[in-house]
């Protein structure tokens, strides 16, 4: 086993780059959602590590450098086989170079993205590295991985979200990636009779490819990966969960929980007021309520315990249907503590939030924002419980977020947030939240309640349990010990690579 393997993550998005991996291109950004946060923070973790880190990604042109005059494509081309001697690999095609967004939302369009990366990552990239171990992400990276069990190279396949996509044969072909090398470690819609039967009829599914020919597999969550596997979530492909399964008795897939950016820190967040930590929050939290509550036009009450709703408004997966039809029982029963919710997302369910806000004049209690990174981060800074009632979670982060600024979070018990929040014990000094069982309305009405029991604690016995809840949040949440569970799992790899 390689002293220090040379890991080469291939990734369609990511934030940023760490400093120094790369000078002249770590001002690269392009990111579409949680998948590039993740892969910025474990590219600077394993750099931090001194781990033998590469990274392979798109050029996109018009997103990554959008501030900078615009370079030519004989330029990118050039700046393309010099990066033989760097750590970051760009995939290079005419289809990256006008994109506005890492992807457009048609299929067809995102399809030749994907297979345009592929083909560079498959025929220049992985070539040019010669890695020790292949790790890849998402549908966008699905057919890498049996191209790698094709020439013996261990592979890792992350899941961080289940959308896929489907081609043929014929059209990756087309797209200049030899996949009749590795045709049978692809997994189509139909089992295969042989190469040419399949070849314009039977489509590959891009994601299954990649959980069925990667030699492991992670979820970004250990309990949402047992969920998907004991069959509990209805709209997982049945095949899906079959090849997770399968994965699963070989100890060949495990889940490593996300990790949110180190800017997410009260101490050092310069997008938070007044800056504070463990041992002195309970004035500097009171001080960050005022300011936030001045600027969103709530009433004026440093007193009154105030909720915050951080994710994306999905009907769906989220759970705002939940906060909804309960809201305003909440606020009604709670008048009289001066009680307040802000809400700072972007989804749907934002105009039925602003219409229960109307409809019983509530403005000076409940306040509702589209997303903003700055008042995100305030609200974060100044509310005392934050709001995470999915129905699903594969990982999430605004949880481990909200115990790092000492908002206390409430969770119905799934997924990632299974892993991260569990019930709070005043009397044992355990536990960081508030945590139900049943996903309706009364059932967030009851965590409620036991959040509302915790705020009314005596004074110095609430700010002690928020101080032991803040420093074991940010012990335990964080870059380095995502990054080491990844290392560890790359050395498991290394040691059994072709086991199944």
């Amino acid at each position: 086993m390689p002293n220090r393997p040379r890991v080469l993550i291939v990734t369609p998005e990511v934030t940023y780059l760490p400093e120094g991996i790369c000078p002249g291109d770590d001002d690269y950004s392009a990111k579409a959602g949680g998948l590039a946060d993740v892969s910025a923070a474990l590219i600077s973790a394993l750099y931090d590590l001194s781990c033998d880190v590469h990274v392979a990604i798109p050029d996109y042109r018009s997103i990554d450098h959008g501030d900078n005059e615009p370079r030519r494509l004989q330029e990118m081309e050039k700046i393309h086989w010099r990066l033989h001697e760097k750590r970051i690999h760009f995939a290079v095609d005419r289809v990256f170079l006008y994109k506005e967004g890492v992807y457009s939302g048609h299929s067809d369009k995102d399809l030749k993205v994907s297979l345009a990366f592929q083909r560079e990552v498959i025929n220049n990239i992985i070539p040019r590295v010669k890695p020790d171990i292949i790790h890849c992400n998402d549908w966008m990276t699905g057919l890498i991985p049996a191209m790698a069990r094709r020439y013996e190279i261990p592979c890792l396949f992350t899941i961080h979200n289940i959308h896929t996509m489907t081609s043929t044969l014929a059209e990756i072909e087309d797209r200049g990636i030899d996949a009749a090398a590795f045709w049978q470690q692809l997994y189509f819609k139909r089992p295969p009779f042989n190469y040419e039967e399949s070849w314009n009829t039977n489509r590959v599914d891009f994601l299954m490819s990649g959980v069925f020919s990667a030699h492991y597999v992670n979820t970004v969550s250990p309990a949402f990966l047992r969920e998907v596997v004991e069959n509990r979530h209805p709209f997982v492909a049945p095949e899906l969960r079959d090849e997770l399964a399968h994965k699963w008795d070989a100890e060949c897939a495990t889940g490593i929980l996300n990790a949110p950016e180190p800017e997410f820190n009260p101490a050092v967040d310069d997008m938070v007021q007044f800056n504070y930590g463990p041992k002195n929050h309970r004035a500097h939290k009171k001080q960050n309520k005022i300011f936030l509550q001045k600027s969103v036009g709530l009433e004026i009450n440093p007193d009154a315990p105030m909720f915050f709703w951080p994710s994306r408004l999905d009907p769906v997966q989220k759970g705002c249907t939940l906060l909804a039809e309960t809201m305003y029982d909440i606020i009604s029963r709670y008048w009289d503590t001066g009680i307040q919710i802000v809400s700072v997302a972007d989804g749907p369910y934002q105009r039925h939030f602003h219409d229960i806000v109307d409809f019983h004049n509530l403005h000076r209690r409940i306040s509702i924002w589209g997303f903003n990174e700055h008042l995100s981060h305030q609200a974060f800074a100044s509310s005392d419980f934050i709001f995470m009632p999915s129905s699903f979670e594969p990982c999430g982060l605004p949880q481990m977020i909200g115990g790092i600024y000492g908002s206390l979070p409430i969770v119905f018990d799934t997924g990632g947030l299974h892993d991260t929040v569990k019930k709070l014990d005043v009397n044992h000094s355990t536990g960081n939240g508030f945590v139900f069982d049943v996903h309706d309305a009364q059932g967030l009405n009851w965590a409620v309640d036991r959040a509302m029991d915790f705020f009314r604690l005596d004074l110095d016995e609430k700010e002690r349990q928020i101080r032991r809840i803040m420093t074991e949040s940010v012990l335990e949440f964080n870059h380095t010990r995502c990054a080491e569970s990844y290392i560890k799992l790359y050395e498991k790899m290394l040691k059994r690579p072709f086991l199944v």
